[in-house]
């Protein structure tokens, strides 16, 4: 399709307008296809086919739109020159990373022109009953304002990832997740998995007590009790929770 590309870089950032002083707004990762609305000089203004998101990003050379078997399942993938432990190199995917996998040779599997451990993968149809069982992964992680990696994430592409990597749609931003996702609970019925809404921020609870977020007060992500997050984002932001979703 005229104009659609796929992203074949680990990390690609996105910018709400076409300077690097406009902020990070979210990331492309690998295997994101996108499409290109409008080139501008050292830039190009595109839109997400994932989740329909749109922004500005550095001119680079792309691929083709990517077709996936598997998808990263770990929360960073090494890169190998050859099918060797030894030929490591220093290059990483990050989850929900998506490849095409081209030819195997016994633990590794070669995209492009690089290797990778089939043990840091999934088929791309894999699907976890419980979605968000990959979400501790990320427990210690810097809080990063767009940011969706190892590098770096925030409270919505936290969620996010989690939803995209069962193969399911998921908003990009924590109003919009609000939103997407219509069955409202009460916090007295609070189970695993739900998600707890407040203006602009988003956590999952881990169980009746405990909920994990990427949290910028405390600069990473981190598992807290429910009770004492919802007190303390009262007493330091003066938000309430504004509802709790299941999916």
């Amino acid at each position: 399709m005229k104009n659609s590309f796929g992203n074949n870089l680990p990390i690609v950032n996105l910018h709400k307008k076409k300077s690097l002083k406009s902020g990070l707004d979210t990331q492309l990762l690998y295997g994101d296809n996108f499409k290109v609305i409008k080139k501008h000089s050292g830039w190009k203004k595109i839109r997400i086919k994932k989740d329909g998101y749109t922004g500005y990003i550095k001119n680079k050379k792309f691929s083709k739109p990517i077709k996936p078997n598997f998808k990263v399942s770990v929360l960073k993938a090494r890169l190998f020159s050859n099918p060797d432990l030894r030929k490591k190199l220093n290059k990483f995917l990050p989850y929900e990373s998506r490849i095409k996998i081209i030819k195997k040779n016994g633990k590794f599997g070669k995209f492009e022109k690089y290797w990778i451990q089939i043990s840091d993968l999934k088929k791309i149809n894999f699907k976890n009953k419980n979605f968000i069982k990959d979400i501790k992964l990320f427990k210690n992680t810097r809080y990063l304002w767009g940011g969706k990696s190892y590098k770096g994430i925030d409270c919505s592409a936290l969620v996010q990832l989690l939803i995209n990597q069962n193969n399911k749609f998921c908003p990009r931003d924590s109003k919009d997740q609000e939103k997407y996702f219509k069955k409202k609970v009460k916090l007295k019925n609070i189970r695993k998995n739900d998600m707890i809404f407040w203006k602009g921020h988003v956590a999952v609870a881990l169980s009746r007590n405990k909920l994990i977020h990427a949290y910028g007060p405390m600069k990473k992500v981190v598992i807290m009790s429910i009770k004492k997050t919802i007190e303390r984002i009262y007493k330091t932001a003066n938000l309430k929770v504004t509802s709790i979703r299941r999916v």
